[in-house]
């Protein structure tokens, strides 16, 4: 009994082992024989003939949206700063305030500047006076041609002194607007790089401004492409951030081209910047020239995965014929790119 059970335990075990691996490989399933199944579609079906049609070409180039209109706004003086009054993303109008500088010194200068011109105007007045006194006498011959003389020149000094002073007070009361920082165009604010407190010197940045409606796509085309381009064309923009297309035109084409990337600068107008930000990347449509492709209704494409396919009414029946893709057109076309050929009949899908 014991030699039985020794010997029927493996034999179990083996025999359940052979009934896994047959499961594992299908043994229990239902099996199609081989063979082609018929057809869904018959060959007297009418067929719609590849078309062979001239297309233009068009290149997408990357570019980038910047601003015509941008500025750095410096101050022009050495002071500190009290107040600004924008922040990054504020619209602004021309010559509105953005940065107030401290001013006591300023104003100082412009008040002693105008004490000067009152005290030059007083002494003038006194001399006009002299000068007037001064001819009297010398018409009447009671005073001397030299004394004519120096009050005529101590009124002309006087007179220049005049003019010396308004301009001192003319330069201090420009001086003192350098303190109220404006905006030089209406646009937005990018950023400022300075906070109250601060003090800053001549040339120092304060704020970026750009205005929104200059906004233009710059792109280095490569040279095949950049010499046939003309002023005044008009070219498709892509945003693909924003998942739009818009139109541009050509404002500016720059005569010197990058010897590293044998490419040219080309700056486009943007007839529409909605939604638009400096910086923004875009793919500028330049035109490449033509090409015969090849074009059959979407309709009669199938897609199994990722692969497409097309039922052909050939010589000797129906074909199925794998093709590769390109561009959907107008029309419900789409580019065949390799698998047709022009004049073959497309029959419609058949049904699952």
């Amino acid at each position: 009994m014991n030699s039985l059970t020794r010997w029927l335990v493996p034999l179990l075990a083996i025999l359940l082992l052979l009934l896994m691996v047959a499961w594992m490989a299908g043994v229990f399933d239902d099996v199609i024989e081989p063979g082609l199944q018929p057809p869904a579609v018959t060959a007297t079906e009418e067929g719609v003939p590849v078309e062979e049609q001239e297309v233009e070409l068009f290149e997408a180039v990357p570019a980038s949206v910047e601003a015509k209109q941008a500025t750095l706004i410096s101050s022009r003086l050495l002071a500190r700063i009290v107040k600004v009054h924008v922040r990054a993303g504020d619209p602004v109008e021309e010559g509105q305030l953005l940065v107030e500088l401290e001013q006591g010194d300023l104003q100082s200068r412009v008040s002693q500047a105008r004490a000067n011109v009152q005290s030059v105007s007083a002494r003038l007045t006194e001399a006009q006076q002299a000068l007037t006194r001064a001819k009297t006498l010398r018409e009447r011959g009671l005073l001397a041609q030299a004394d004519l003389d120096k009050a005529q020149a101590n009124h002309d000094t006087l007179v220049a002194g005049l003019d010396s002073a308004q301009q001192g007070l003319e330069e201090a009361q420009t001086a003192l607007g350098y303190a109220q920082v404006r905006a030089p165009i209406q646009g937005r604010i990018v950023d400022r790089f300075a906070e109250p407190g601060d003090t800053v010197q001549p040339g120092t940045k304060l704020l970026s401004l750009y205005n929104p409606n200059s906004l233009r796509v710059e792109a280095n085309v490569r040279e095949a492409l950049a010499l046939s381009l003309k002023l005044g064309q008009k070219l498709n923009v892509t945003i693909p951030a924003l998942n739009m297309e818009l139109k541009a035109v050509i404002e500016e084409l720059v005569p010197a081209g990058n010897p590293g990337s044998r490419s040219f600068l080309v700056k486009c107008r943007l007839e529409q910047g909605v939604d638009l930000l400096p910086g923004m990347y875009a793919r500028l449509q330049v035109p490449a020239g033509e090409a015969d492709i090849l074009l059959v209704p979407a309709e009669r494409v199938a897609h199994v995965g990722q692969l497409d396919l097309v039922w052909v009414a050939g010589q000797q029946g129906i074909e199925r014929r794998y093709v590769r893709l390109g561009k959907a057109y107008p029309q419900g076309k789409v580019e065949v790119l390799s698998g047709l050929m022009p004049g073959e009949q497309v029959l419609s899908v058949p049904a699952q």
